[in-house]
């Protein structure tokens, strides 16, 4: 078993299928030593789990959970594009955590720590990255969270 695989395993985490674009583009793009994922939502099972702005629809913990699996779902796509080797992952460049936010909103930073904490859980120091966490008024599908991700590869 790989590293990382097994670090998840230890996390009680299981990677799914790779979601599918539910658009014109692809999940995960290598450029040089890089790997961009594109945003994921909060699929889990096939399914949207966590759906509406914040708080109104979805409260913040909720969200929370969801750009927790959102950067399950990236860590997924990340692992499809790269043959199934997650160890080649060395470490975490950027997180955009994207919000779907009612007006007065303003909790956004706690929400994507759901995404940020799983990073370094699994990726220990590797996993401490430059973020995002923005506000919108809407995200594909009436999601509550999106999650991009940048990651840099070993050489």
């Amino acid at each position: 078993m790989s590293r990382i695989t097994d670090k998840l395993t230890s996390l009680g985490i299981a990677l799914p299928e790779a979601p599918k674009p539910v658009a014109s583009y692809i999940p995960a793009l290598k450029v040089g030593n890089l790997l961009y994922v594109s945003g994921q939502i909060p699929f889990q099972d096939g399914e949207l789990v966590y759906k509406g702005a914040v708080p109104t629809n979805c409260s913040p913990e909720k969200a929370a959970q969801a750009a927790r699996i959102c950067a399950i779902n990236g860590l997924a796509a990340a692992q499809q594009a790269l043959g199934g080797d997650l160890d080649q992952v060395k470490g975490v460049v950027r997180l955009g955590v994207f919000v779907a936010s009612e007006p007065d909103f303003n909790g956004q930073p706690l929400i994507a720590n759901g995404a940020s904490d799983l990073m370094v859980e699994i990726f220990g120091e590797d996993g401490q990255h430059v973020r995002a966490a923005v506000g919108s008024i809407a995200l594909p599908l009436g999601a509550s969270v999106e999650v991009e991700m940048i990651l840099e590869l070993r050489s």
